[in-house]
Protein backbone atom coordinates (compact mmCIF):
# COMPACT_ATOMS: atom_id res chain seq x y z
CA UNK A 1 0.00 0.00 0.00
CA UNK A 2 1.22 3.64 -0.94
CA UNK A 3 2.38 5.67 1.69
CA UNK A 4 -0.10 8.86 2.19
CA UNK A 5 1.90 11.96 1.44
CA UNK A 6 0.48 15.59 1.28
CA UNK A 7 -2.28 16.30 -1.23
CA UNK A 8 -0.89 18.63 -3.32
CA UNK A 9 2.95 17.40 -2.81
CA UNK A 10 4.69 17.46 -6.03
CA UNK A 11 0.94 16.74 -7.67
CA UNK A 12 -0.42 20.47 -8.27
CA UNK A 13 -0.66 19.86 -12.08
CA UNK A 14 -2.34 16.93 -10.90
CA UNK A 15 -4.81 18.33 -8.72
CA UNK A 16 -6.10 20.84 -10.78
CA UNK A 17 -6.38 18.78 -14.40
CA UNK A 18 -8.46 16.44 -12.26
CA UNK A 19 -10.72 18.63 -11.32
CA UNK A 20 -10.88 20.54 -14.35
CA UNK A 21 -11.11 17.34 -16.64
CA UNK A 22 -14.20 16.17 -13.91
CA UNK A 23 -16.27 19.64 -14.55
CA UNK A 24 -15.65 19.73 -18.35
CA UNK A 25 -16.97 16.03 -18.84
CA UNK A 26 -20.16 16.92 -17.12
CA UNK A 27 -20.54 20.97 -17.79
CA UNK A 28 -21.74 20.30 -21.49
CA UNK A 29 -24.50 17.40 -20.22
CA UNK A 30 -26.79 19.79 -18.60
CA UNK A 31 -26.17 23.38 -20.70
CA UNK A 32 -28.22 22.74 -23.61
CA UNK A 33 -32.03 21.58 -22.42
CA UNK A 34 -32.96 24.81 -20.96
CA UNK A 35 -32.05 26.28 -23.84
CA UNK A 36 -34.62 24.54 -26.04
CA UNK A 37 -37.04 27.00 -26.54
CA UNK A 38 -34.61 30.17 -27.03
CA UNK A 39 -32.72 27.60 -30.02
CA UNK A 40 -36.47 27.02 -31.38
CA UNK A 41 -37.15 30.47 -31.77
CA UNK A 42 -34.26 30.53 -34.58
CA UNK A 43 -34.95 27.49 -36.23
CA UNK A 44 -37.04 24.41 -35.73
CA UNK A 45 -36.09 21.63 -33.25
CA UNK A 46 -37.79 18.49 -34.09
CA UNK A 47 -38.85 16.26 -30.80
CA UNK A 48 -37.38 13.32 -32.48
CA UNK A 49 -33.98 15.65 -32.54
CA UNK A 50 -34.51 16.32 -28.70
CA UNK A 51 -34.85 13.01 -28.31
CA UNK A 52 -31.87 12.37 -30.67
CA UNK A 53 -29.63 14.90 -28.12
CA UNK A 54 -31.07 13.39 -25.18
CA UNK A 55 -29.52 9.75 -26.52
CA UNK A 56 -26.38 10.90 -27.51
CA UNK A 57 -24.45 10.91 -24.06
CA UNK A 58 -25.19 7.08 -23.11
CA UNK A 59 -25.15 6.33 -26.72
CA UNK A 60 -21.27 7.96 -27.34
CA UNK A 61 -20.17 6.63 -23.13
CA UNK A 62 -21.22 3.27 -24.78
CA UNK A 63 -18.92 3.27 -27.43
CA UNK A 64 -16.54 5.16 -26.70
CA UNK A 65 -15.97 3.44 -22.98
CA UNK A 66 -15.42 0.14 -25.33
CA UNK A 67 -12.73 1.71 -27.31
CA UNK A 68 -10.71 3.61 -24.87
CA UNK A 69 -8.65 1.45 -24.00
CA UNK A 70 -6.91 0.11 -26.88
CA UNK A 71 -6.81 4.33 -27.52
CA UNK A 72 -4.95 4.48 -24.44
CA UNK A 73 -2.86 2.13 -25.18
CA UNK A 74 -1.68 3.60 -28.11
CA UNK A 75 -1.06 7.39 -27.33
CA UNK A 76 -1.18 7.37 -23.35
CA UNK A 77 -2.89 8.40 -20.25
CA UNK A 78 -2.05 12.19 -20.41
CA UNK A 79 -2.01 12.65 -24.46
CA UNK A 80 -5.26 10.95 -24.60
CA UNK A 81 -6.62 13.04 -21.91
CA UNK A 82 -5.40 16.56 -23.96
CA UNK A 83 -7.24 15.35 -27.38
CA UNK A 84 -10.46 14.65 -25.23
CA UNK A 85 -10.53 17.93 -23.42
CA UNK A 86 -9.58 20.04 -27.15
CA UNK A 87 -12.32 17.57 -28.33
CA UNK A 88 -14.89 18.38 -26.10
CA UNK A 89 -13.85 22.35 -26.60
CA UNK A 90 -14.20 21.56 -30.39
CA UNK A 91 -17.61 20.15 -30.08
CA UNK A 92 -18.95 22.83 -27.84
CA UNK A 93 -18.14 25.68 -29.74
CA UNK A 94 -19.70 23.69 -33.40
CA UNK A 95 -22.64 23.38 -30.95
CA UNK A 96 -23.10 26.96 -30.18
CA UNK A 97 -22.57 28.21 -33.75
CA UNK A 98 -24.93 25.74 -35.32
CA UNK A 99 -27.23 27.01 -37.78
CA UNK A 100 -29.75 24.20 -38.32
CA UNK A 101 -30.91 20.55 -35.99
CA UNK A 102 -28.41 18.84 -38.11
CA UNK A 103 -25.23 20.48 -36.95
CA UNK A 104 -26.56 20.42 -33.09
CA UNK A 105 -27.13 17.39 -33.14
CA UNK A 106 -23.44 16.73 -34.93
CA UNK A 107 -21.53 19.07 -32.57
CA UNK A 108 -23.60 17.43 -29.64
CA UNK A 109 -22.30 13.68 -30.85
CA UNK A 110 -18.27 15.03 -30.84
CA UNK A 111 -18.72 16.52 -27.44
CA UNK A 112 -20.10 12.99 -25.86
CA UNK A 113 -17.77 11.19 -27.78
CA UNK A 114 -14.76 12.75 -25.87
CA UNK A 115 -16.52 12.51 -22.63
CA UNK A 116 -17.32 9.37 -22.92
CA UNK A 117 -13.55 8.46 -23.36
CA UNK A 118 -12.70 10.71 -20.20
CA UNK A 119 -15.18 9.43 -18.12
CA UNK A 120 -12.79 5.99 -18.82
CA UNK A 121 -9.41 7.75 -18.33
CA UNK A 122 -10.69 9.58 -14.78
CA UNK A 123 -10.45 6.51 -12.71
CA UNK A 124 -6.69 5.49 -13.71
CA UNK A 125 -5.49 9.09 -13.75
CA UNK A 126 -6.37 9.29 -10.02
CA UNK A 127 -4.56 6.08 -10.06
CA UNK A 128 -1.35 6.52 -11.40
CA UNK A 129 -1.67 10.16 -9.40
CA UNK A 130 -3.25 9.03 -6.41
CA UNK A 131 -2.07 5.77 -5.55
CA UNK A 132 -2.24 7.16 -1.75
CA UNK A 133 -5.67 9.28 -1.89
CA UNK A 134 -7.78 7.12 -4.20
CA UNK A 135 -11.22 7.53 -2.09
CA UNK A 136 -10.16 11.33 -1.66
CA UNK A 137 -9.86 12.16 -5.22
CA UNK A 138 -12.55 9.51 -6.44
CA UNK A 139 -15.20 11.28 -3.62
CA UNK A 140 -13.70 14.99 -5.38
CA UNK A 141 -13.79 14.49 -9.07
CA UNK A 142 -17.47 12.51 -8.49
CA UNK A 143 -18.34 16.21 -6.67
CA UNK A 144 -17.08 18.26 -9.43
CA UNK A 145 -19.19 16.33 -11.67
CA UNK A 146 -22.29 16.79 -9.30
CA UNK A 147 -21.52 20.53 -9.43
CA UNK A 148 -20.90 20.57 -13.10
CA UNK A 149 -23.94 18.89 -14.09
CA UNK A 150 -25.94 21.65 -12.05
CA UNK A 151 -24.58 24.81 -12.69
CA UNK A 152 -24.88 25.40 -16.42
CA UNK A 153 -28.43 24.40 -16.05
CA UNK A 154 -28.43 26.96 -13.57
CA UNK A 155 -27.35 29.62 -15.41
CA UNK A 156 -27.69 29.01 -19.15
CA UNK A 157 -31.31 30.71 -19.24
CA UNK A 158 -30.25 33.89 -18.15
CA UNK A 159 -26.89 34.12 -19.82
CA UNK A 160 -28.91 33.59 -23.37
CA UNK A 161 -31.76 36.01 -21.85
CA UNK A 162 -28.79 39.14 -21.09
CA UNK A 163 -26.84 37.92 -24.62
CA UNK A 164 -27.81 34.86 -26.84
CA UNK A 165 -28.16 31.32 -26.78
CA UNK A 166 -24.66 31.48 -28.63
CA UNK A 167 -22.59 32.44 -26.26
CA UNK A 168 -24.53 30.38 -23.33
CA UNK A 169 -23.91 27.51 -25.15
CA UNK A 170 -20.02 28.61 -26.34
CA UNK A 171 -18.87 29.69 -22.87
CA UNK A 172 -18.10 26.59 -21.53
CA UNK A 173 -15.30 25.87 -24.21
CA UNK A 174 -13.23 28.05 -21.94
CA UNK A 175 -12.89 25.52 -19.68
CA UNK A 176 -12.34 22.62 -21.59
CA UNK A 177 -9.49 24.24 -23.19
CA UNK A 178 -8.35 25.65 -19.71
CA UNK A 179 -8.55 21.85 -18.60
CA UNK A 180 -6.58 20.73 -21.33
CA UNK A 181 -2.92 22.85 -19.87
CA UNK A 182 -2.39 20.88 -16.73
CA UNK A 183 -2.31 17.73 -18.93
CA UNK A 184 -0.67 19.09 -21.78
CA UNK A 185 2.49 19.59 -18.79
CA UNK A 186 2.09 16.37 -16.90
CA UNK A 187 2.52 14.62 -20.70
CA UNK A 188 5.28 16.27 -21.43
CA UNK A 189 6.88 14.92 -17.65
CA UNK A 190 5.45 11.61 -18.22
CA UNK A 191 6.65 10.91 -21.66
CA UNK A 192 10.67 11.89 -20.09
CA UNK A 193 10.11 9.61 -16.90
CA UNK A 194 8.90 6.86 -19.07
CA UNK A 195 12.14 7.66 -21.22
CA UNK A 196 14.33 7.70 -18.16
CA UNK A 197 12.61 4.25 -16.79
CA UNK A 198 12.60 2.73 -20.51
CA UNK A 199 15.17 0.32 -19.41
CA UNK A 200 13.78 -0.88 -16.46
CA UNK A 201 9.93 -1.56 -17.14
CA UNK A 202 8.40 -1.41 -20.75
CA UNK A 203 5.17 -1.86 -19.34
CA UNK A 204 2.90 1.15 -19.73
CA UNK A 205 -0.28 0.20 -19.66
CA UNK A 206 -2.79 1.72 -17.28
CA UNK A 207 -5.65 0.65 -18.45
CA UNK A 208 -6.57 -3.36 -19.31
CA UNK A 209 -8.99 -4.71 -21.48
CA UNK A 210 -11.32 -7.28 -19.66
CA UNK A 211 -10.43 -10.70 -21.42
CA UNK A 212 -13.22 -12.23 -23.45
CA UNK A 213 -13.03 -14.76 -20.70
CA UNK A 214 -13.99 -12.68 -17.70
CA UNK A 215 -16.42 -10.36 -19.71
CA UNK A 216 -18.18 -13.65 -21.03
CA UNK A 217 -18.38 -14.68 -17.58
CA UNK A 218 -20.89 -11.82 -16.45
CA UNK A 219 -23.72 -13.02 -18.45
CA UNK A 220 -24.07 -15.94 -16.38
CA UNK A 221 -23.19 -14.34 -12.85
CA UNK A 222 -26.83 -12.77 -11.23
CA UNK A 223 -24.49 -9.99 -9.25
CA UNK A 224 -23.32 -8.82 -12.65
CA UNK A 225 -27.09 -8.11 -13.97
CA UNK A 226 -28.15 -6.70 -10.76
CA UNK A 227 -25.72 -4.02 -11.30
CA UNK A 228 -25.80 -3.55 -14.62
CA UNK A 229 -30.15 -3.07 -14.04
CA UNK A 230 -29.25 -0.60 -11.25
CA UNK A 231 -26.86 1.70 -13.28
CA UNK A 232 -28.74 1.09 -16.73
CA UNK A 233 -32.41 2.64 -14.09
CA UNK A 234 -29.76 5.43 -13.03
CA UNK A 235 -28.38 6.55 -16.01
CA UNK A 236 -31.64 6.38 -17.83
CA UNK A 237 -33.31 8.21 -15.16
CA UNK A 238 -30.21 10.87 -15.06
CA UNK A 239 -30.35 11.46 -19.23
CA UNK A 240 -33.90 11.70 -19.80
CA UNK A 241 -34.32 14.13 -17.37
CA UNK A 242 -31.66 16.26 -18.64
CA UNK A 243 -32.88 15.88 -21.87
CA UNK A 244 -36.83 16.29 -21.54
CA UNK A 245 -37.13 17.72 -17.56
CA UNK A 246 -37.29 21.08 -18.40
CA UNK A 247 -39.89 20.64 -21.49
CA UNK A 248 -41.89 18.28 -18.92
CA UNK A 249 -42.16 21.00 -15.94
CA UNK A 250 -43.07 24.16 -19.14
CA UNK A 251 -45.83 21.75 -20.04
CA UNK A 252 -47.45 20.41 -16.69
CA UNK A 253 -46.37 22.63 -13.69
CA UNK A 254 -46.48 25.61 -15.49
CA UNK A 255 -43.45 26.93 -14.79
CA UNK A 256 -41.38 29.46 -17.03
CA UNK A 257 -38.43 28.17 -18.81
CA UNK A 258 -36.21 29.94 -16.74
CA UNK A 259 -37.88 28.44 -14.02
CA UNK A 260 -37.49 24.99 -15.67
CA UNK A 261 -34.09 25.65 -16.06
CA UNK A 262 -33.35 26.17 -12.40
CA UNK A 263 -35.41 23.22 -11.10
CA UNK A 264 -33.09 20.91 -14.01
CA UNK A 265 -29.99 22.44 -11.51
CA UNK A 266 -31.78 21.69 -8.64
CA UNK A 267 -32.48 18.13 -10.33
CA UNK A 268 -28.37 17.95 -10.83
CA UNK A 269 -27.36 19.94 -7.41
CA UNK A 270 -29.12 16.62 -5.55
CA UNK A 271 -26.39 14.52 -6.77
CA UNK A 272 -23.44 16.63 -4.75
CA UNK A 273 -24.50 15.00 -1.26
CA UNK A 274 -25.09 11.75 -2.47
CA UNK A 275 -21.44 11.64 -4.04
CA UNK A 276 -19.98 13.04 -0.87
CA UNK A 277 -21.61 10.84 1.17
CA UNK A 278 -23.01 7.37 -0.64
CA UNK A 279 -19.06 6.36 -0.57
CA UNK A 280 -18.64 6.53 2.61
CA UNK A 281 -22.03 4.91 3.76
CA UNK A 282 -21.80 1.56 1.30
CA UNK A 283 -17.78 1.24 1.84
CA UNK A 284 -17.66 1.72 5.83
CA UNK A 285 -21.02 1.22 7.10
CA UNK A 286 -22.41 -1.18 4.14
CA UNK A 287 -25.53 0.52 3.79
CA UNK A 288 -26.33 -0.31 0.46
CA UNK A 289 -29.70 -1.55 1.23
CA UNK A 290 -31.06 1.07 2.85
CA UNK A 291 -29.63 3.75 0.11
CA UNK A 292 -31.22 1.46 -2.36
CA UNK A 293 -34.28 1.89 -0.69
CA UNK A 294 -34.28 5.25 -0.38
CA UNK A 295 -33.38 5.90 -3.85
CA UNK A 296 -36.72 3.57 -5.39
CA UNK A 297 -39.17 5.62 -2.45
CA UNK A 298 -37.80 8.66 -3.50
CA UNK A 299 -38.27 8.25 -7.22
CA UNK A 300 -41.64 6.68 -6.63
CA UNK A 301 -42.41 9.79 -4.94
CA UNK A 302 -41.09 12.38 -6.78
CA UNK A 303 -42.73 10.87 -10.11
CA UNK A 304 -46.06 10.74 -8.22
CA UNK A 305 -46.17 14.46 -7.45
CA UNK A 306 -44.98 14.59 -11.18
CA UNK A 307 -48.23 13.17 -11.98
CA UNK A 308 -51.00 13.80 -9.59
CA UNK A 309 -50.18 17.16 -8.78
CA UNK A 310 -47.31 18.60 -10.24
CA UNK A 311 -48.26 22.50 -10.27
CA UNK A 312 -48.53 22.16 -5.98
CA UNK A 313 -44.68 21.98 -5.60
CA UNK A 314 -42.58 21.04 -8.00
CA UNK A 315 -39.84 21.67 -6.29
CA UNK A 316 -40.32 19.08 -4.58
CA UNK A 317 -40.62 17.00 -6.74
CA UNK A 318 -37.83 17.61 -8.87
CA UNK A 319 -36.07 17.60 -5.59
CA UNK A 320 -36.80 14.30 -4.52
CA UNK A 321 -37.11 12.71 -7.80
CA UNK A 322 -33.16 13.73 -8.13
CA UNK A 323 -32.30 11.64 -5.20
CA UNK A 324 -33.34 8.45 -7.07
CA UNK A 325 -29.73 8.67 -8.98
CA UNK A 326 -27.89 8.26 -5.93
CA UNK A 327 -27.93 4.78 -7.40
CA UNK A 328 -24.94 6.05 -9.79
CA UNK A 329 -22.37 6.36 -7.26
CA UNK A 330 -23.22 3.37 -5.54
CA UNK A 331 -22.86 1.48 -8.55
CA UNK A 332 -19.48 2.88 -8.87
CA UNK A 333 -18.29 2.05 -5.49
CA UNK A 334 -20.23 -1.59 -5.63
CA UNK A 335 -17.80 -2.19 -8.91
CA UNK A 336 -14.90 -2.11 -6.54
CA UNK A 337 -16.47 -3.60 -3.73
CA UNK A 338 -18.31 -6.86 -5.65
CA UNK A 339 -15.18 -7.95 -7.01
CA UNK A 340 -12.22 -9.75 -5.48
CA UNK A 341 -9.61 -9.66 -8.77
CA UNK A 342 -8.19 -7.12 -10.72
CA UNK A 343 -9.83 -9.35 -13.56
CA UNK A 344 -12.71 -9.25 -12.06
CA UNK A 345 -13.10 -5.43 -11.23
CA UNK A 346 -12.14 -4.87 -15.43
CA UNK A 347 -14.89 -7.23 -16.54
CA UNK A 348 -17.60 -6.17 -14.61
CA UNK A 349 -17.42 -2.15 -14.83
CA UNK A 350 -16.60 -2.92 -18.78
CA UNK A 351 -20.04 -5.11 -18.94
CA UNK A 352 -21.75 -2.90 -16.59
CA UNK A 353 -20.78 0.83 -17.77
CA UNK A 354 -21.11 -0.40 -21.42
CA UNK A 355 -23.64 -2.34 -21.53
CA UNK A 356 -26.11 -0.38 -18.82
CA UNK A 357 -25.45 2.90 -20.95
CA UNK A 358 -26.12 1.38 -24.22
CA UNK A 359 -29.70 0.76 -22.32
CA UNK A 360 -30.25 3.98 -21.27
CA UNK A 361 -29.27 5.55 -24.49
CA UNK A 362 -32.65 3.94 -26.07
CA UNK A 363 -34.76 6.18 -23.21
CA UNK A 364 -34.52 9.59 -24.49
CA UNK A 365 -35.99 9.07 -27.84
CA UNK A 366 -38.40 6.95 -26.86
CA UNK A 367 -39.84 9.38 -24.15
CA UNK A 368 -40.00 11.70 -27.20
CA UNK A 369 -41.39 9.37 -29.36
CA UNK A 370 -43.93 7.89 -26.94
CA UNK A 371 -44.68 11.87 -26.17
CA UNK A 372 -45.09 12.35 -29.57
CA UNK A 373 -47.80 9.62 -30.22
CA UNK A 374 -49.70 10.60 -26.63
CA UNK A 375 -49.73 14.31 -27.03
CA UNK A 376 -49.04 13.80 -22.86
CA UNK A 377 -46.83 13.35 -20.54
CA UNK A 378 -48.18 10.60 -18.32
CA UNK A 379 -47.41 7.83 -20.57
CA UNK A 380 -43.48 8.79 -20.16
CA UNK A 381 -43.73 9.45 -16.83
CA UNK A 382 -45.09 6.32 -15.88
CA UNK A 383 -42.27 4.28 -18.05
CA UNK A 384 -39.68 6.14 -15.80
CA UNK A 385 -41.78 4.56 -12.56
CA UNK A 386 -41.02 1.37 -14.24
CA UNK A 387 -37.67 1.90 -14.48
CA UNK A 388 -37.73 3.01 -10.37
CA UNK A 389 -39.51 -0.27 -9.95
CA UNK A 390 -36.74 -2.44 -12.11
CA UNK A 391 -34.20 -1.32 -9.05
CA UNK A 392 -36.14 -3.59 -6.61
CA UNK A 393 -35.59 -7.45 -7.54
CA UNK A 394 -31.93 -5.94 -8.43
CA UNK A 395 -31.71 -3.81 -5.56
CA UNK A 396 -31.51 -7.09 -3.07
CA UNK A 397 -29.29 -9.14 -5.45
CA UNK A 398 -26.37 -6.37 -5.38
CA UNK A 399 -27.35 -5.59 -1.51
CA UNK A 400 -25.66 -9.15 -0.83
CA UNK A 401 -22.23 -9.11 0.55
CA UNK A 402 -20.43 -11.29 -2.10
CA UNK A 403 -18.04 -10.71 -5.30
CA UNK A 404 -18.49 -12.16 -8.55
CA UNK A 405 -16.04 -14.39 -8.64
CA UNK A 406 -17.59 -15.99 -5.71
CA UNK A 407 -21.03 -16.37 -7.15
CA UNK A 408 -18.85 -17.67 -10.31
CA UNK A 409 -17.32 -20.25 -8.23
CA UNK A 410 -20.65 -21.48 -6.37
CA UNK A 411 -22.34 -22.01 -9.39
CA UNK A 412 -19.45 -22.75 -12.02
CA UNK A 413 -16.44 -24.03 -9.93
CA UNK A 414 -12.72 -22.36 -10.58
CA UNK A 415 -12.79 -18.85 -11.26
Amino acid sequence: MSTPRPLWQGRTLAVVGIVLFAFSLRSAVASLSPLFDHISAEFELPAAVIGLIGTAPPVCYAVFGLLTPALERRFGLERLAVTAMVVVAAGLVVRSLAPNPGLLLAGTALVFAAVGTGNILLPPLVKRYFPDRIGLMTTVYSTTMAVSTALPALIAVPVADASDWHLSLGLWSVFALVGAIPWIGLAVRHRAETAAAAAVSGDDEDIEEPSPRAFGRMWRVPLAWGLLATFAASATMAYTSFAWLPKILVDIADVTPAAAGVLLSLFGFMGLPASLAVPLLVARWNATRLLIGIAIACGFVGLGGLLLVPTVAPWLWVALFGLAPLLFPLVLVLLGLRTRTHEGAVALSGFVQSIGYGIAALFPLGIGLLHDATDSWTGPLIVLAVVVAAVIPAGIVVARPHTVEDEWERRHGAW
